[in-house]
Protein backbone atom coordinates (compact mmCIF):
# COMPACT_ATOMS: atom_id res chain seq x y z
CA UNK A 1 0.00 0.00 0.00
CA UNK A 2 1.42 3.44 -0.97
CA UNK A 3 2.29 6.03 1.63
CA UNK A 4 -0.27 8.82 2.07
CA UNK A 5 0.37 12.00 0.11
CA UNK A 6 0.02 15.39 1.79
CA UNK A 7 -3.48 16.66 1.10
CA UNK A 8 -3.16 19.43 -1.48
CA UNK A 9 -6.74 20.70 -1.79
CA UNK A 10 -9.43 20.58 0.88
CA UNK A 11 -13.08 21.19 0.03
CA UNK A 12 -16.51 20.46 1.42
CA UNK A 13 -19.87 19.51 -0.07
CA UNK A 14 -23.38 20.36 1.10
CA UNK A 15 -26.93 19.85 -0.18
CA UNK A 16 -28.08 23.11 1.42
CA UNK A 17 -30.93 21.69 3.47
CA UNK A 18 -33.85 24.03 4.16
CA UNK A 19 -37.22 24.08 5.90
CA UNK A 20 -40.13 24.08 3.46
CA UNK A 21 -41.77 26.81 5.53
CA UNK A 22 -38.65 29.00 5.57
CA UNK A 23 -36.54 28.20 2.51
CA UNK A 24 -34.87 31.61 2.46
CA UNK A 25 -33.20 30.96 5.81
CA UNK A 26 -31.83 27.65 4.58
CA UNK A 27 -30.31 29.25 1.50
CA UNK A 28 -28.82 32.03 3.60
CA UNK A 29 -27.33 29.40 5.90
CA UNK A 30 -25.62 27.80 2.91
CA UNK A 31 -24.16 31.14 1.83
CA UNK A 32 -22.91 31.76 5.36
CA UNK A 33 -21.30 28.31 5.40
CA UNK A 34 -19.50 29.08 2.13
CA UNK A 35 -18.27 32.39 3.57
CA UNK A 36 -17.04 30.55 6.66
CA UNK A 37 -15.26 28.05 4.43
CA UNK A 38 -13.31 30.86 2.79
CA UNK A 39 -12.42 32.35 6.18
CA UNK A 40 -11.15 28.97 7.37
CA UNK A 41 -8.93 28.55 4.32
CA UNK A 42 -10.85 25.82 2.47
CA UNK A 43 -9.91 25.55 -1.18
CA UNK A 44 -13.42 24.78 -2.46
CA UNK A 45 -17.12 24.59 -1.62
CA UNK A 46 -19.38 22.25 -3.59
CA UNK A 47 -23.17 22.12 -3.88
CA UNK A 48 -25.20 19.05 -4.69
CA UNK A 49 -28.46 19.23 -6.67
CA UNK A 50 -31.66 18.18 -4.94
CA UNK A 51 -34.65 18.24 -7.30
CA UNK A 52 -38.15 18.07 -5.79
CA UNK A 53 -36.59 17.83 -2.34
CA UNK A 54 -35.71 20.25 0.45
CA UNK A 55 -32.18 20.95 -0.72
CA UNK A 56 -30.68 23.33 -3.28
CA UNK A 57 -32.27 22.80 -6.68
CA UNK A 58 -30.37 25.63 -8.39
CA UNK A 59 -26.69 25.63 -7.41
CA UNK A 60 -25.84 28.05 -10.22
CA UNK A 61 -28.07 30.68 -8.64
CA UNK A 62 -26.66 30.12 -5.14
CA UNK A 63 -23.08 30.10 -6.41
CA UNK A 64 -23.69 33.32 -8.32
CA UNK A 65 -24.68 34.87 -4.99
CA UNK A 66 -21.70 33.28 -3.25
CA UNK A 67 -19.37 34.71 -5.88
CA UNK A 68 -20.29 38.21 -4.69
CA UNK A 69 -19.69 37.40 -1.01
CA UNK A 70 -16.29 35.73 -1.39
CA UNK A 71 -13.06 36.44 -3.24
CA UNK A 72 -10.91 33.31 -3.21
CA UNK A 73 -12.65 30.01 -2.48
CA UNK A 74 -13.48 27.92 -5.54
CA UNK A 75 -17.00 26.61 -6.24
CA UNK A 76 -18.25 23.34 -7.66
CA UNK A 77 -21.36 21.29 -8.34
CA UNK A 78 -21.19 17.65 -7.27
CA UNK A 79 -22.97 16.89 -9.34
CA UNK A 80 -25.34 18.51 -11.82
CA UNK A 81 -27.40 15.66 -13.37
CA UNK A 82 -27.64 16.55 -17.06
CA UNK A 83 -30.88 14.60 -17.42
CA UNK A 84 -32.60 17.58 -15.82
CA UNK A 85 -30.83 20.14 -18.01
CA UNK A 86 -30.60 21.50 -21.51
CA UNK A 87 -26.83 21.29 -22.12
CA UNK A 88 -26.63 24.56 -24.07
CA UNK A 89 -28.62 26.55 -21.50
CA UNK A 90 -26.55 25.04 -18.68
CA UNK A 91 -23.35 26.06 -20.47
CA UNK A 92 -24.61 29.66 -20.51
CA UNK A 93 -25.35 29.56 -16.78
CA UNK A 94 -22.02 28.02 -15.83
CA UNK A 95 -20.05 30.47 -17.98
CA UNK A 96 -21.90 33.38 -16.39
CA UNK A 97 -21.14 32.22 -12.84
CA UNK A 98 -17.52 31.51 -13.78
CA UNK A 99 -17.09 35.07 -15.01
CA UNK A 100 -18.84 36.52 -11.95
CA UNK A 101 -16.44 34.55 -9.73
CA UNK A 102 -13.31 35.43 -11.74
CA UNK A 103 -12.72 31.85 -12.88
CA UNK A 104 -13.49 29.98 -9.65
CA UNK A 105 -16.13 27.54 -10.93
CA UNK A 106 -15.67 23.76 -11.22
CA UNK A 107 -18.76 22.31 -12.90
CA UNK A 108 -19.31 18.71 -11.85
CA UNK A 109 -21.75 16.79 -14.04
CA UNK A 110 -23.20 13.32 -14.53
CA UNK A 111 -25.44 11.68 -17.08
CA UNK A 112 -28.28 9.18 -17.12
CA UNK A 113 -32.07 9.35 -16.78
CA UNK A 114 -33.33 11.59 -13.98
CA UNK A 115 -34.06 9.90 -10.68
CA UNK A 116 -37.65 8.60 -10.56
CA UNK A 117 -37.81 9.05 -14.33
CA UNK A 118 -41.25 7.48 -14.74
CA UNK A 119 -42.70 9.91 -12.20
CA UNK A 120 -41.08 13.11 -13.47
CA UNK A 121 -40.83 12.67 -17.23
CA UNK A 122 -44.28 14.13 -17.81
CA UNK A 123 -43.29 17.34 -16.05
CA UNK A 124 -39.75 17.53 -17.46
CA UNK A 125 -40.28 16.43 -21.05
CA UNK A 126 -44.02 16.10 -21.74
CA UNK A 127 -43.55 16.06 -25.52
CA UNK A 128 -40.06 14.59 -25.97
CA UNK A 129 -39.54 12.06 -23.16
CA UNK A 130 -39.18 9.13 -25.56
CA UNK A 131 -36.66 11.00 -27.69
CA UNK A 132 -34.40 12.37 -24.93
CA UNK A 133 -30.83 11.08 -25.07
CA UNK A 134 -29.32 10.41 -21.63
CA UNK A 135 -26.12 8.85 -22.95
CA UNK A 136 -22.62 10.32 -22.83
CA UNK A 137 -23.55 12.29 -25.95
CA UNK A 138 -25.50 14.64 -23.68
CA UNK A 139 -22.22 15.37 -21.88
CA UNK A 140 -20.47 15.93 -25.21
CA UNK A 141 -23.14 18.48 -26.19
CA UNK A 142 -22.46 20.34 -22.96
CA UNK A 143 -18.69 20.19 -23.44
CA UNK A 144 -18.88 21.48 -27.01
CA UNK A 145 -20.97 24.42 -25.83
CA UNK A 146 -18.60 25.22 -22.94
CA UNK A 147 -15.58 25.01 -25.23
CA UNK A 148 -17.09 27.60 -27.52
CA UNK A 149 -17.78 25.36 -30.51
CA UNK A 150 -20.61 26.53 -32.81
CA UNK A 151 -24.12 25.65 -31.69
CA UNK A 152 -25.79 27.07 -34.81
CA UNK A 153 -24.81 28.16 -38.32
CA UNK A 154 -25.42 31.88 -38.02
CA UNK A 155 -23.44 34.77 -36.59
CA UNK A 156 -23.57 38.41 -37.50
CA UNK A 157 -25.98 41.33 -37.58
CA UNK A 158 -29.71 40.98 -38.01
CA UNK A 159 -31.43 44.36 -37.94
CA UNK A 160 -29.96 46.14 -34.93
CA UNK A 161 -29.04 42.96 -33.05
CA UNK A 162 -25.73 41.09 -33.12
CA UNK A 163 -25.74 37.29 -32.85
CA UNK A 164 -23.06 34.72 -32.04
CA UNK A 165 -22.88 31.15 -33.28
CA UNK A 166 -21.46 29.99 -29.95
CA UNK A 167 -22.63 30.19 -26.36
CA UNK A 168 -22.29 33.63 -24.80
CA UNK A 169 -20.73 34.57 -22.55
CA UNK A 170 -17.72 32.40 -23.25
CA UNK A 171 -15.43 31.80 -20.28
CA UNK A 172 -11.95 30.75 -21.39
CA UNK A 173 -10.55 27.97 -19.22
CA UNK A 174 -13.90 26.76 -17.90
CA UNK A 175 -13.80 23.60 -20.03
CA UNK A 176 -10.57 22.55 -18.28
CA UNK A 177 -12.38 22.68 -14.94
CA UNK A 178 -15.25 20.34 -15.80
CA UNK A 179 -15.52 17.25 -13.57
CA UNK A 180 -17.39 14.03 -14.20
CA UNK A 181 -19.03 12.28 -11.27
CA UNK A 182 -18.60 8.54 -11.80
CA UNK A 183 -19.34 5.43 -9.78
CA UNK A 184 -18.35 2.66 -12.20
CA UNK A 185 -15.35 1.41 -14.14
CA UNK A 186 -17.04 2.43 -17.38
CA UNK A 187 -17.68 6.01 -16.27
CA UNK A 188 -14.14 6.30 -14.89
CA UNK A 189 -12.70 5.15 -18.20
CA UNK A 190 -14.97 7.43 -20.23
CA UNK A 191 -14.04 10.46 -18.12
CA UNK A 192 -10.37 9.66 -18.59
CA UNK A 193 -10.63 9.13 -22.34
CA UNK A 194 -12.39 12.49 -22.67
CA UNK A 195 -9.86 14.40 -20.59
CA UNK A 196 -12.20 15.41 -17.78
CA UNK A 197 -11.46 15.63 -14.08
CA UNK A 198 -12.98 12.86 -11.96
CA UNK A 199 -15.21 13.03 -8.87
CA UNK A 200 -15.57 9.89 -6.81
CA UNK A 201 -17.94 9.92 -3.85
CA UNK A 202 -19.23 7.74 -1.03
CA UNK A 203 -21.19 5.55 -3.48
CA UNK A 204 -19.65 3.13 -6.00
CA UNK A 205 -20.84 0.29 -8.17
CA UNK A 206 -19.55 -3.04 -6.84
CA UNK A 207 -18.43 -4.67 -10.07
CA UNK A 208 -15.18 -6.43 -9.20
CA UNK A 209 -15.23 -6.52 -5.39
CA UNK A 210 -17.34 -5.88 -2.29
CA UNK A 211 -14.60 -3.81 -0.65
CA UNK A 212 -15.52 -0.12 -1.03
CA UNK A 213 -11.98 1.27 -0.72
CA UNK A 214 -10.55 -1.22 -3.22
CA UNK A 215 -13.37 -0.49 -5.69
CA UNK A 216 -12.74 3.22 -5.41
CA UNK A 217 -9.02 2.70 -5.92
CA UNK A 218 -9.70 0.67 -9.07
CA UNK A 219 -11.91 3.45 -10.46
CA UNK A 220 -9.21 6.04 -9.86
CA UNK A 221 -6.46 3.97 -11.46
CA UNK A 222 -8.72 3.09 -14.40
CA UNK A 223 -9.51 6.78 -14.92
CA UNK A 224 -5.85 7.79 -14.89
CA UNK A 225 -4.85 4.89 -17.11
CA UNK A 226 -7.05 6.34 -19.87
CA UNK A 227 -6.45 10.05 -19.23
CA UNK A 228 -3.94 12.02 -21.35
CA UNK A 229 -2.35 13.35 -18.13
CA UNK A 230 -1.91 9.88 -16.65
CA UNK A 231 -1.00 9.93 -12.96
CA UNK A 232 -1.32 13.73 -12.92
CA UNK A 233 -5.00 13.66 -13.87
CA UNK A 234 -7.12 15.30 -11.16
CA UNK A 235 -9.33 13.20 -8.90
CA UNK A 236 -11.31 14.38 -5.90
CA UNK A 237 -12.72 12.06 -3.26
CA UNK A 238 -15.93 12.87 -1.37
CA UNK A 239 -16.47 10.77 1.75
CA UNK A 240 -18.64 11.77 4.72
CA UNK A 241 -16.35 12.62 7.63
CA UNK A 242 -17.55 14.09 10.95
CA UNK A 243 -14.77 15.25 13.29
CA UNK A 244 -15.73 15.66 16.93
CA UNK A 245 -12.72 17.52 18.37
CA UNK A 246 -14.71 20.55 19.54
CA UNK A 247 -18.18 18.96 19.50
CA UNK A 248 -20.35 18.98 22.60
CA UNK A 249 -21.47 15.74 24.19
CA UNK A 250 -24.91 16.25 22.63
CA UNK A 251 -23.40 16.77 19.20
CA UNK A 252 -21.17 13.72 19.49
CA UNK A 253 -24.15 11.56 20.40
CA UNK A 254 -26.18 12.96 17.48
CA UNK A 255 -23.34 12.42 15.01
CA UNK A 256 -22.80 8.83 16.08
CA UNK A 257 -26.54 8.09 15.94
CA UNK A 258 -26.64 9.53 12.40
CA UNK A 259 -23.75 7.34 11.26
CA UNK A 260 -25.21 4.28 12.98
CA UNK A 261 -28.57 4.79 11.25
CA UNK A 262 -26.83 4.66 7.86
CA UNK A 263 -24.43 1.80 8.61
CA UNK A 264 -26.61 -1.12 7.53
CA UNK A 265 -26.59 0.02 3.89
CA UNK A 266 -22.78 -0.26 3.82
CA UNK A 267 -22.68 -3.98 4.64
CA UNK A 268 -23.30 -5.24 1.09
CA UNK A 269 -24.11 -3.98 -2.41
CA UNK A 270 -27.68 -2.75 -2.82
CA UNK A 271 -30.13 -3.44 -5.66
CA UNK A 272 -29.68 -4.75 -9.20
CA UNK A 273 -26.98 -2.14 -9.90
CA UNK A 274 -25.02 -3.37 -6.85
CA UNK A 275 -24.43 0.11 -5.43
CA UNK A 276 -22.14 0.10 -2.40
CA UNK A 277 -22.03 2.88 0.21
CA UNK A 278 -19.07 3.92 2.32
CA UNK A 279 -19.57 4.14 6.09
CA UNK A 280 -19.59 7.65 7.51
CA UNK A 281 -16.41 8.30 9.49
CA UNK A 282 -17.04 9.81 12.93
CA UNK A 283 -14.37 10.53 15.55
CA UNK A 284 -11.56 12.85 16.48
CA UNK A 285 -9.49 14.25 13.64
CA UNK A 286 -6.61 11.99 14.65
CA UNK A 287 -8.89 8.94 14.43
CA UNK A 288 -10.31 10.00 11.07
CA UNK A 289 -6.83 10.69 9.67
CA UNK A 290 -5.69 7.25 10.77
CA UNK A 291 -8.60 5.61 8.97
CA UNK A 292 -8.04 7.63 5.81
CA UNK A 293 -4.34 6.80 5.78
CA UNK A 294 -5.29 3.11 5.52
CA UNK A 295 -8.04 3.70 2.92
CA UNK A 296 -7.00 2.39 -0.51
CA UNK A 297 -9.03 5.01 -2.36
CA UNK A 298 -7.83 7.95 -0.29
CA UNK A 299 -4.20 6.93 -0.78
CA UNK A 300 -4.57 7.55 -4.53
CA UNK A 301 -5.65 11.19 -4.27
CA UNK A 302 -4.51 14.56 -2.95
CA UNK A 303 -7.83 16.43 -3.27
CA UNK A 304 -11.02 15.95 -1.27
CA UNK A 305 -14.46 17.49 -0.96
CA UNK A 306 -15.69 16.01 2.30
CA UNK A 307 -19.49 15.69 2.33
CA UNK A 308 -21.38 17.32 5.17
CA UNK A 309 -24.18 15.22 6.71
CA UNK A 310 -27.57 16.01 5.23
CA UNK A 311 -29.77 16.76 8.23
CA UNK A 312 -27.78 18.72 10.80
CA UNK A 313 -28.21 22.24 12.16
CA UNK A 314 -26.25 25.32 11.10
CA UNK A 315 -24.19 25.34 14.30
CA UNK A 316 -23.25 21.69 13.71
CA UNK A 317 -21.86 22.55 10.28
CA UNK A 318 -19.89 25.43 11.77
CA UNK A 319 -18.30 23.07 14.30
CA UNK A 320 -17.60 20.34 11.72
CA UNK A 321 -16.05 22.72 9.19
CA UNK A 322 -13.97 24.41 11.85
CA UNK A 323 -12.62 21.08 13.08
CA UNK A 324 -11.91 19.93 9.51
CA UNK A 325 -9.94 23.10 8.77
CA UNK A 326 -8.10 23.41 12.08
CA UNK A 327 -7.55 19.76 13.06
CA UNK A 328 -8.30 17.20 10.34
CA UNK A 329 -6.81 19.09 7.40
CA UNK A 330 -3.44 19.65 9.12
CA UNK A 331 -3.42 15.99 10.26
CA UNK A 332 -3.68 15.07 6.57
CA UNK A 333 -0.80 17.39 5.60
CA UNK A 334 -2.96 20.24 4.30
CA UNK A 335 -2.17 23.93 4.60
CA UNK A 336 -5.02 26.46 4.51
CA UNK A 337 -5.27 28.84 1.59
CA UNK A 338 -4.97 32.57 2.21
Amino acid sequence: MPSPKPLRKLGFLTIGLFDENDPARGHESTLEIIELGEQLGFDSAWLRHRHLQYGISSPVAVLAAASQRTSRIEFGTAVTPLGWENPVRLAEDFATVDLLSNGRLNPGISVGPPMHWERVKGALYPDTAAAEDFSYERVQRFLRAVRGEPVNDFSGVEGIEVFSNRVQPHSAGLADRVWYGGASLRSAQWAGENGLNFLTSSVVKAEESDDFAEIQRSHITNFRRHHPDGDNARVSQGLVVIPTDSASATQRAKYQAYADSRLARTAAPVGPARMLFSPDIVGTSAQIAERLHSHAGYLEIDEVAFALPFSFEHEDYVQILTDIATHLGPALGWNPST
